[in-house]
């Protein structure tokens, strides 16, 4: 007979294979899904200056449709300092300031070099990783402010459109969509940050210019669905960054406080989530839904709570 012994070693070390080849198939699985491509297409709309206060006051029947039937959270942050060309540098390059350098509102340039370059001379972002891992997909940007053209890769995109109006920023981007089914689009929609600064970023001049914004939003989902392309297609919706009376880059939760909503193909409909969301995790979420390897030098992590079960 076998000893109490031998018998409770046998069992232990049985115990131990188990749970390492348990783990080792969770592991695979996740490797396996974080290399699926969840959606053909993934548009990131941002809008400048909507700060999360604004949900309490505006009315935007669009953004509640997509907050209604996908995930949000109004608790996700801002980089620091709260500005423009900070923020959407941290949002397309999965990092913060202190690796990609852009520290102002304005930058052109890194202020602080930065940590490392990609093949464009510039850190690293989401259009790069596109070019490098899917490169026969369609790609490009269409914003209204002309600071973004410095924060990405515009020799690598297949569409680099500086509207002059949000309109017609939103138009070029609609052309594109349609006619080239890219895999990956940004939309860049100048208000309601221009009003903020004229009129006040708590003033009624500015929840109009919020829900202007929100009837260009529903003209995208109109054309996606209009076109049968919102059952492949993905949306994150974000800011860089709110504001408080006429300005922002401090430090007051109305400053930092953005939303995010992600909302369309394979895309839980739980609403609100309770995720620490930080704008530098959109560009890792972005990479994670497309099935791309994230680089060692992003500091993004992909929010995966918002995915179907």
């Amino acid at each position: 007979m076998m000893s109490q012994t031998l018998l409770k070693k046998i069992t232990f070390f049985s115990i131990i294979i188990c749970l390492a080849s348990c783990a080792s198939v969770s592991k695979t699985e996740f490797s396996q899904q974080s290399n699926k491509q969840l959606a053909k297409h993934i548009i990131l709309i941002g809008s400048d200056g909507l700060g999360a206060y604004a949900f309490e006051k505006a009315k935007i029947p669009n953004l509640r449709k997509m907050m209604n039937n996908g995930s949000y959270s109004l608790k996700a942050r801002a980089v620091l300092p709260s500005s423009s060309a900070v923020n959407w540098a941290s949002m397309l390059m999965g990092s913060g300031p202190e690796l990609h350098g852009f520290t102002e509102w304005d930058s052109r340039e890194p202020e602080l070099p930065s940590a490392t370059l990609g093949k464009s001379g510039i850190y690293p972002t989401i259009f790069s990783l596109v070019d490098t891992q899917l490169p026969n997909a369609k790609k490009g940007a269409s914003y209204t402010w002309g600071g973004i053209r410095n924060v990405f890769e515009r020799k690598l995109v297949d569409m680099d459109y500086n509207g002059s109006t949000d309109e017609k920023t939103l138009e070029h981007a609609l052309e594109f969509i349609t006619e080239e089914k890219p895999v990956f689009t940004f939309i860049h929609l100048d208000e309601p940050d221009h009003t903020g600064h004229k009129q006040g970023f708590d003033s009624n001049e500015y929840y109009e210019a919020v829900e202007h914004m929100d009837s260009l939003v529903g003209e995208i989902l109109s054309s996606l669905e209009e076109n049968k392309l919102m059952d492949e297609t993905l949306i994150i919706f974000t800011a860089d960054h709110g504001g408080n009376r006429k300005s922002h880059g401090g430090k007051t939760l109305k400053e930092v406080e953005i939303p995010w909503i992600a909302y369309g193909k394979g895309i839980s409909n739980q609403g609100r989530i309770n995720s620490t969301i930080v704008t530098y995790d959109t560009g890792a979420t972005i990479a994670y839904l497309l099935g791309l390897q994230i680089p060692e030098s992003w500091r993004g992590k992909p929010v995966t709570n918002i995915i179907k079960k």
